[in-house]
């Protein structure tokens, strides 16, 4: 029942643009003050939040505000009075909803409650909404009852507490919710009423909008059956499914007021159909920004195309969140991985990104990872054109020029987004991916920008966790994620598994922790902050090889890599993802920070080192890396040092090295401990001229003892007679077969003790 349906009855308020002179400061009868032309109030024309709104300063201990209009207060009927405020500035006050309760010849009702509940307004900006119920009886959930001498009220609302402070007030809403305390049959619409059969075969789309047209505030009940809805149809109202619907794919449904996975399910009765359609209404209507699971799990027989969900849309770039739910699968040939070997060309001169004359190319699908000789790690295929015979890869090739027979895998993923041509703003957010070891988890979207993973769980993914086949991982962020693996019984030799790749630059990787994977991250893009993950890779196995944790192939990379748990495994830093690996007036390996981590290993081979740097071309050099305040450990055994450079395809350029600063670092059980500026100890027992010193182990990457910064005697320096000599040598760098001596020159045969200061890099 609503009085302003069956009996015509205006329960609702003048707005405010209508005029301040029908809204009054004090209790709102005829004669009191309005705030037409008070010097504390204004008309707002267009707010951001309320469009037209009342601005008011605060200037009494009460600040009131009353509809001037007498709103009937009838028995049975019970009102809600609404109203949207928020703070501008100064004292932030208390709000609540007030009235003036009138009763016969307009006289104030004795001894009844005349406000709300109260709020307070803590942030500037921010709308909050206070609501009241009013009414003649005692029921639950009524804040004024006002008895049956009621006849009308003056609604409005109080501005409590500090003075000062000013507000603006959307329009006041008043309306009969007597709905609430009536029997749930009188305060449903069904849907049948208006004509829906449900017979799953003729069209109820007409029936159901018209139901949601009369329902006014009502909820919308549609009972048993198969409803099928030919068209997009929008429900307004509150919706209750017994029945199901049926719709064509092209079709939207949108839930307005209970939009979640729940509400879906009920509607299509399959949490698969459910979430694919939830989604397309999710990109369909401005008014959803959130899709929540609500905790409920998404049971999917194949992986589910999210463009093809869509269906009409190839780009969205608003914000927009899947949140606070789970994905399992049913273990169906859908989910296998599909391997396509293929002759193709690589002409890096022309193209560093393409493939021609690629043979059966229709049958490689885009999102397949690329293998072959001369094929970094996680390569894929970005697109194709199979009228030319073209693949477009992610990322170039250091040595495949030529033709060769290439291998491309494509993994299966419970949300494939290669369909769309960009999708950026995207979080997805408390869900965990159960993967099984069945499939994969996420194929990101060509293009896209500022996605955004936090608080998921990626638990035994088959091959990947997150994938980028191009670079729709631009500014992408990983936050406090788990990625557990589907291969902790194997040897890390023989793992497969990647938590994510990216080709893009400015990640946030943060907090996450990651578990016996081949490797996290492999990181193509620069500037990106790594930083509070813990990572272990380790094995139950005898003591073998360790994998990389985190794999850089950008040589200028710009990036840190701080605060981490690195357990069992190393950061290495190469140029396989350079068509020209051979350096050539470049930026070579440059500006990388790696700062104040745990590196860790419970065992591993004597050889094994946390941070290796390997080029795959000659001429390469380090210019631009600081590694400090880490500590370093074996727990069992002792590695002979921290740091080296991987020499299966080249050296770098020990005589271009720059800009190096090896320091603060902590050793335990490593067998030589590395620094840049090396500062060393050095004691000549017999008279010479020439002072031989050897830091040739202790400079990282095994540099060459390129210069002295500072000699420091320790003691007399003295001649074979005793003599004490007080003349300063000076120093020869780069000495010895392998440049890695430095000699003091002390112009007479002399003994003693100095501290020198060795760097293996050049001065600015």
């Amino acid at each position: 029942m609503n009085k302003a349906i069956t009996q015509g009855i205006i329960f609702m308020p003048q707005p405010f643009a209508a005029g301040l002179d029908q809204w009054s400061s004090g209790d709102g009868r005829p004669g009191s003050a309005t705030y037409d032309g008070a010097a504390n109030a204004a008309f707002v024309p267009a707010d951001q939040d309320f469009g037209g709104a009342l601005e008011v300063q605060k200037i009494e201990a009460v600040q009131r505000l009353r509809y001037m209009a007498e709103t009937p207060i009838l028995p049975g009927c019970y009102l809600r009075i609404r109203a949207r405020i928020k703070a501008i500035a100064g004292n932030l006050p208390n709000v609540r909803i007030a009235a003036f309760a009138g009763g016969a010849g307009g006289a104030a009702l004795p001894g009844v409650t005349v406000t709300g509940p109260q709020v307070t307004l803590t942030t500037y900006g921010e709308v909050v909404e206070v609501a009241a119920i009013v009414g003649t009886g005692q029921r639950m959930g009524v804040d004024m009852v006002w008895g049956p001498q009621a006849v009308f009220g003056h609604f409005g609302l109080d501005l409590t507490g500090p003075s000062g402070g000013v507000v603006r007030i959307d329009d006041i809403e008043i309306e009969d919710v007597s709905r609430f305390f009536l029997r749930d049959v009188i305060a449903t619409v069904d849907v049948r009423d208006f004509g829906a059969i449900g017979d799953g075969v003729t069209d109820d789309h007409a029936a159901f909008e018209a139901a949601d047209t009369a329902a006014g505030g009502r909820e919308i009940i549609v009972p048993a059956g198969t409803y099928f809805l030919g068209s997009s149809t929008t429900i307004q109202a509150r919706i209750r499914f017994e029945g199901t619907v049926v719709m064509p794919d092209a079709a939207i449904l949108s839930l307005t007021k209970n939009f979640d996975l729940p509400a879906y399910i009920d509607a299509f009765g399959d949490s698969e159909l459910a979430f694919k359609k939830a989604y397309q209404a999710l990109l369909n209507n401005a008014g959803h920004v959130t899709l929540d699971l609500a905790g409920r799990k998404v049971a999917l027989r194949e992986p589910v195309d999210m463009q093809a969900a869509v269906g009409n849309r190839t780009t969205y770039n608003q914000r927009h969140v899947i949140q606070n739910g789970q994905f399992s699968v049913f273990p169906t040939p859908a989910w296998d991985t599909d391997v396509v070997t293929s002759q193709a060309t690589y002409a890096p001169e022309s193209n560093t990104r393409r493939l021609s004359n690629v043979a059966d190319v229709a049958n490689i699908a885009v999102g397949s990872l690329v293998e072959g000789n001369g094929v970094g790690r996680e390569v894929y295929v970005t697109s194709r054109d199979i009228a030319a015979g073209r693949i477009t890869l992610s990322q170039p090739l250091f040595d495949a020029a030529g033709t060769q027979v290439f291998t491309f895998r494509r993994f299966k993923y419970m949300l494939d987004f290669s369909g769309f041509a960009d999708v950026s703003r995207m979080v997805i957010s408390e869900v965990d991916f159960q993967c099984a070891g069945d499939c994969s988890a996420v194929l990101l979207p060509p293009q896209g920008s500022a996605n955004h993973f936090r608080d998921c769980f990626f638990t035994r993914p088959k091959d990947r966790g997150i994938t980028s086949h191009g670079e729709g991982d631009q500014g992408m962020m990983i936050d406090r994620c788990q990625f557990l693996s589907n291969e902790s019984p194997l040897l890390v030799a023989d793992r497969v598994s990647v938590g994510f790749n990216a080709n893009a630059n400015d990640l946030k990787i943060r907090n996450n922790r990651a578990m016996h994977l081949r490797h996290f991250a492999v990181m193509a893009g620069s500037s990106s902050i790594i930083s509070g993950n813990h990572v272990f890779q380790g094995d139950g196995g005898p003591i073998g090889p360790r994998m990389a944790g985190f794999v850089l192939t950008r040589t200028n990379n710009r990036g840190t890599i701080t605060g981490n748990y690195i357990c069992d495994c190393s950061v290495e830093w190469s140029n396989e993802h350079d068509a020209a690996p051979d350096f050539a007036s470049e930026f070579s390996f440059s500006t990388l920070s790696i700062t104040g981590n745990v590196f860790l290993s419970q065992s591993t081979a004597p050889w094994f080192t946390f941070i290796t740097v390997k080029p795959h071309g000659p001429g390469h050099f380090i210019n631009g890396l600081s590694v400090t305040s880490n500590t370093f450990r074996l727990i069992a055994g002792n590695i002979d040092r921290v740091e080296r450079v991987d020499t299966s395809f080249a050296d770098l350029n020990h005589d271009r090295v720059r800009n190096i600063l090896f320091a603060g670092n902590s050793f335990s059980n490593v067998n030589i401990d590395t620094q840049n500026p090396l500062l060393l100890r050095h004691t000549q027992a017999s008279a010479a001229e020439t002072w031989v010193i050897n830091p040739a182990p202790h400079l990282p990457f095994r540099g060459w003892a390129k210069s002295v910064d500072a000699v420091v005697v320790e003691g007399p320096i003295t001649t074979a007679s005793g003599a004490r000599h007080f003349a300063m040598p000076y120093t020869q760098g780069r000495q010895g077969p392998d440049q890695d001596r430095v000699n003091l020159r002390w112009g007479t045969a002399v003994r003693g003790t100095v501290l020198a200061t060795v760097r293996m890099d050049d001065p600015l």
